[in-house]
């Protein structure tokens, strides 16, 4: 028997979740196709559009700049995505073994994260180029400085949020696995590769994913550490959208369609990252 409060739930669930798909479908699903449509368009503002079909499409993919940018985010997002995750992985480790302060330290490898991406940039344009100033060069100085000066701002801004993750996921390990392993005589390589990265696939999968989609979405870091120079060499892919959007007059549309590109591969490499990874989580 459903109980009176069971359909008075019923009743008025309409109620309750109309709001929250109404302001997902104005602020989400409405500008979203409305950006698609201008990615096809000629316009200034999104009251004088002139659709003029694949063209903004074909500018877009013809941009010596933008494929630059792309494949530097490709390569951007590979580097980071492994160095982000393998150190993560290795402090997540250590501290969950007995050791004293790791708390302390835990709270402290997290709290980069709290920094805005803006601020974090500019602090460590700062301090980066004031360690190359003793071989007068800069971090515009060449585009190979920039990129790996922005892989080595986001591994210390981001291994401090995966580390919790993977934190979370070594305590969830079962113990009676562990003590079987080392029952069977496993060693402490053969029990990590054999058991304990199994069963931390979930943690993986999330941290994995979380990195290659920031990876590509970088943007303020990457404004505020080196605006691309020099002459847009170190620029990714979001700065170039941004840059084309808001820096070239009548290129409006061509930035929306590299924008709608951007979302389509980054969807595209999310999914199918997701679907590797999951396909190896086993059950404990």
């Amino acid at each position: 028997m459903i109980s009176m409060k069971g359909r008075a739930i019923r009743r008025w669930w309409p109620v309750f979740v109309f709001p929250t798909l109404a302001a997902f479908i104005l602020g989400f699903i409405v500008p979203m196709l409305e950006g698609i449509y201008l990615s096809f368009s000629r316009f200034t503002t999104v009251t004088d559009a002139v659709w003029v079909g694949l063209k903004n499409y074909r500018r877009a993919v013809q941009d010596p700049e933008f494929l630059h940018a792309f494949w530097l985010t490709v390569l951007f997002t590979i580097v980071t995505t492994v160095l982000v995750n393998v150190l993560a992985f290795f402090v997540a480790y250590m501290f969950t073994k007995a050791m004293k302060g790791a708390k302390l330290f835990r709270a402290v490898f997290f709290m980069p994260n709290l920094i805005g991406g803006i601020i974090l940039g500019y602090i460590w344009q700062l301090l980066l180029n004031g360690i190359l100033a003793r071989w007068n060069i800069s971090l515009t100085y060449s585009a190979k400085y920039g990129f790996w000066g922005m892989v080595i701002l986001v591994c210390w801004q981001q291994i401090g949020y995966m580390m919790v993750i993977y934190i979370a996921g070594l305590q969830n390990v079962p113990g009676e696995l562990m003590e079987a392993a080392a029952v069977d005589g496993a060693s402490s390589r053969q029990t990590l590769f054999g058991v304990t990265l199994p069963l931390m696939m979930p943690s993986i999968t999330v941290c994995s994913f979380l990195t290659v989609t920031n990876g590509f979405k970088m943007f303020d870091q990457n404004l505020a550490l080196t605006n691309g120079a020099p002459s847009n060499t170190s620029e990714l892919l979001a700065l170039n959208i941004y840059r084309t959007f808001y820096g070239r007059s009548g290129f409006e549309g061509i930035g929306q369609a590299k924008a709608v590109i951007f979302l389509i591969i980054v969807a595209v490499i999310a999914v199918i990252q997701n679907r590797i990874t999951t396909s190896k989580e086993v059950q404990a």
